[in-house]
């Protein structure tokens, strides 16, 4: 099938908002960016997270919010009511996340509440119960689901003994957590060092910078921060195939080797990785998808994390059709690693990279979640107008070049998760397989 493409228009150059900036002497760095586009701010508070013990962290998040000494849960989301806001938390093995908003004048006491609990959250055995009830609920259904599995098992696959190797705890693990479990954690890990307070929204840089030193300059929580190995290199070997009895479809997941966003390949990584799977209108959506049907949507993503980047390739599949789809995924990264690409599959994807990264900047969220992702790998805003700037200039021979060192099959892991009595036969004859169990 020949698709027609209208022409490309012009790549407009990206605009940085004001900023400005300070670190604390509590070890708090705050970043304020003015975006006046409507009458609220976005905050954005990353504290290094790494080591965490999993299942603390993740019932910590879910009633980090649930009272102080002097507000209770119900108190803290009245005042933010008031100010026309809320905030919440994650956590992934990097950082842990406060995600707040409000109006551009409640940005103070947003502050206010946000210090309170940093200083002194009670986690109050009522509310932990009901959401340690709620977080081992997700878990479970979480577990029933083939995506969740299937990710369980390549990051076993990927990382080995690393820490990134296990990511979600045990409902088990969940209901052993009591609060003083979280108390604990509180006071060993939420601290400021290393924090980095991102403020977005329609106010003035250093009076937004002002307030924050006013509720969060005090800020203290003893304890030592915690290092990650890195992540180790990807070990090519056998397929695993992950039995999942009476399945329906199977899912297809590969890990291959990519590099951080500070290293030089970065930009042609990332286009080729458009042309090979990463948007709607890349080669390998174009096979598997639109020719010949095997999956709706297959999608490829380069996953950044402190300790270590990967390019991860993901689609679910027919049981019926799972070599076949196999098949092809490995023949349009070879195809890829080994051909370049046309000019205006490059100049498409080119495109389609610097629009997203223009789109991404156009809101006050999006903003915000830019720029304190960034901020954890110690990059600032004038970083996006650079990667912009090598996006565009980036050559086909570039492209090429990357896509033979990062792309090629051969560097990769396979894992797929499926009814392992039904594809096993025709999975052997593409790869050696490695048969194991669902954990």
């Amino acid at each position: 099938m020949t698709h027609t493409l209208p022409e490309l228009g012009p790549t407009h150059e990206l605009t940085l908002p004001p900023e400005g900036e300070q670190a604390f002497g509590n070890g708090l760095t705050v970043i304020a960016i003015r975006r006046p586009s409507v009458p609220l701010v976005e905050v954005r508070l990353r504290v290094p997270f790494a080591r965490a013990e999993l299942a603390p962290a993740a019932l910590l998040t879910q009633t980090l919010f649930s009272g102080t000494s002097e507000l209770s849960t119900v108190d803290i989301a009245a005042e933010m009511q008031k100010v026309g806001g809320a905030l919440g938390a994650t956590v992934d093995p990097d950082r842990l996340l406060v995600t707040g908003n409000a109006l551009a004048d409640g940005l103070p006491r947003l502050l206010e509440i946000l210090a309170q609990v940093l200083g002194d959250a009670a986690y109050p055995a009522d509310q932990v119960a009901i959401e340690r009830d709620r977080l081992v609920d997700q878990i479970q259904v979480a577990q029933s689901q083939p995506a969740h599995l299937a990710r369980v098992a390549l990051l076993k696959r990927m990382y080995g003994d690393h820490p990134y190797a296990v990511q979600t705890p045990q409902p088990e693990q969940v209901k052993e957590v009591e609060p003083d479990a979280l108390r604990a954690l509180h006071r060993q890990r939420l601290h400021p060092a290393g924090a980095t307070l991102v403020l977005v929204g329609d106010f003035d840089a250093d009076t937004a910078i002002g307030a924050a030193q006013t509720a969060l300059s005090t800020w203290d929580g003893g304890g030592e921060p915690a290092e990650l190995p890195p992540a180790p290199a990807l070990a090519p070997g056998p397929l695993t195939l992950v039995d999942r009895p009476g399945s329906v479809q199977s899912s297809l997941r590969m890990a291959l080797p990519a590099v951080p966003r500070t290293h030089p390949d970065h930009a042609a990584v990332q286009l080729a990785n458009l042309i090979f799977g990463g948007y709607f209108s890349s080669r390998w959506v174009e096979n598997i998808r639109e020719d010949k049907g095997y999956t709706y949507g297959p999608h490829s993503v380069i996953e950044h994390a402190v300790a270590g980047t990967s390019l991860v390739v993901s689609a679910e599949v027919a049981t019926e059709v799972t070599a076949p789809a196999l098949l092809e995924t490995w023949y349009e990264l070879g195809r890829i690693a080994s051909l370049p690409p046309a000019p205006q599959e490059l100049e498409q994807a080119r495109q389609y990279a610097l629009g997203t990264l223009q789109l991404g900047m156009s809101t006050q969220a999006g903003l915000a979640g830019l720029a304190s992702t960034y901020a954890g790998y110690g990059l600032r805003l004038p970083w996006l107008a650079e990667h912009a700037a090598r996006l565009a200039a980036t050559t086909l021979d570039q492209v090429a070049a990357a896509a033979a060192t990062y792309l090629a099959p051969a560097r990769g892991v396979t894992v797929v998760l499926g009814d392992a009595d039904r594809v096993e036969a025709s999975v052997s004859g593409l790869s050696g397989i490695e048969r194991k169990p669902v954990d």
